[in-house]
C-alpha cells in the first residue's frame, strides 16, 4: 500500500493527469478483484461446510430408513401370520371344529394384542422442525422423504380405523363374555414356553358364548381387512425407503 501512495503521489506532484487516472483506475480494478477473489473463497468455504452438514444429515436419514426397514420386515411378516390366524378364528365361527383350546386362545389373543408400527425417522424431524429440509439439495431424496411421510400418515390412519373397530367388536363385548385374565396367563405360558403364565388348559365352555357372538366375528373379519391394508402399506413404506438409501449412496460418492 505504501508503494502504491508513493506512486500516485509522484504523478499528482508531476502533474502528470492523465497517467495518475490510468494508474486510479487500475488500482481500483485490482482492489475490485481482491475482493471478488475474497468473496469467491468465501462463497466455495460456506459451500463445503454446508456439504458437510448435509452430508452428515444423509448419513443420518439413511440410519434411520435402515432401523425402519428392519421394523418393517418384522411388522410385515407378522401381520401377514395376523391375517392367516384372523382367517382361521372365522372359519371356526363358521363351524370348523376348535381341535385345541390352548391354540384357539393363542390366536384370539394375538389378534387382540396387535400393535402399532413407529418408524425411525428422528433427522426428517428434526429437519422439519428446525426448517433446514432445504439444506438436502438432491430433489429426489427431498420428495422421497415427503413422500415416505404422506404414506407414513396413512398407514396412521388405517391403524386408527381398526383401533375403533377393535374396540367396537373385539375388546368391549369380550369384556361381558371372557375371562381376560385366564386368558392372558394361558397366552403368557405358551408364548414364553412355560417360564411365564399359568399352565391350566383352556376349555370349550371358555369360548362357547364368544363363537356365537357375531360382533365378535366381525371384529376378526376388520382385523383381516385392515391389517392386509397396513401389510400393503408397509410394503410401500419399505420400498419408498429402499429407493431413498440408493438416492443417498449416489449422492455421497459425489
Amino acid at each position: 500500500m505504501k508503494l502504491f501512495r508513493k506512486t500516485r503521489n509522484d504523478l499528482m506532484d508531476k502533474n502528470k493527469t492523465a497517467k495518475y487516472l490510468r494508474y486510479a483506475i487500475g488500482e481500483i480494478f485490482l482492489v475490485v478483484i481482491g475482493i471478488l477473489i475474497a468473496l469467491q473463497i468465501n462463497n466455495i468455504n460456506e459451500t463445503r461446510k454446508i456439504r458437510t452438514k448435509e452430508v452428515v444429515y444423509l448419513k443420518n436419514i439413511k440410519t434411520d430408513l435402515n432401523l425402519t426397514i428392519i421394523q418393517l420386515e418384522d411388522f410385515i411378516a407378522r401381520r401377514k401370520t395376523q391375517i392367516k390366524t384372523a382367517n382361521r378364528v372365522i372359519e371356526y365361527y363358521k363351524g370348523r371344529p376348535v381341535e385345541n383350546w390352548n391354540s384357539f386362545n393363542k390366536d384370539i389373543v394375538s389378534i387382540y394384542s396387535w400393535e402399532r408400527f413407529f418408524q425411525v425417522d428422528n433427522t426428517f424431524q428434526e429437519l422439519m422442525n428446525s426448517g433446514n429440509l432445504a439444506i438436502i439439495a438432491n430433489e429426489s431424496i427431498k420428495n422421497g422423504l415427503l413422500n415416505l411421510d404422506v404414506y407414513y400418515k396413512k398407514l396412521k390412519y388405517n391403524e386408527d380405523h381398526f383401533r375403533y373397530d377393535s374396540e367396537v367388536t373385539l375388546y368391549e363385548p369380550s369384556f361381558g363374555m371372557l375371562d381376560i385374565n385366564s386368558m392372558a396367563n394361558n397366552y403368557a405360558y405358551q408364548l414364553s414356553g412355560g417360564k411365564m403364565g399359568d399352565p391350566e388348559d383352556m376349555k370349550k365352555e371358555d369360548f362357547e358364548e364368544m363363537l356365537k357372538d357375531q360382533k365378535q366375528k366381525n371384529g376378526f373379519a376388520f382385523a383381516v381387512f385392515e391389517f392386509s391394508k397396513m401389510a400393503v402399506s408397509f410394503e410401500t413404506i419399505k420400498k419408498e425407503s429402499e429407493k431413498i438409501i440408493a438416492l443417498i449412496n449416489e449422492d455421497l460418492v459425489k
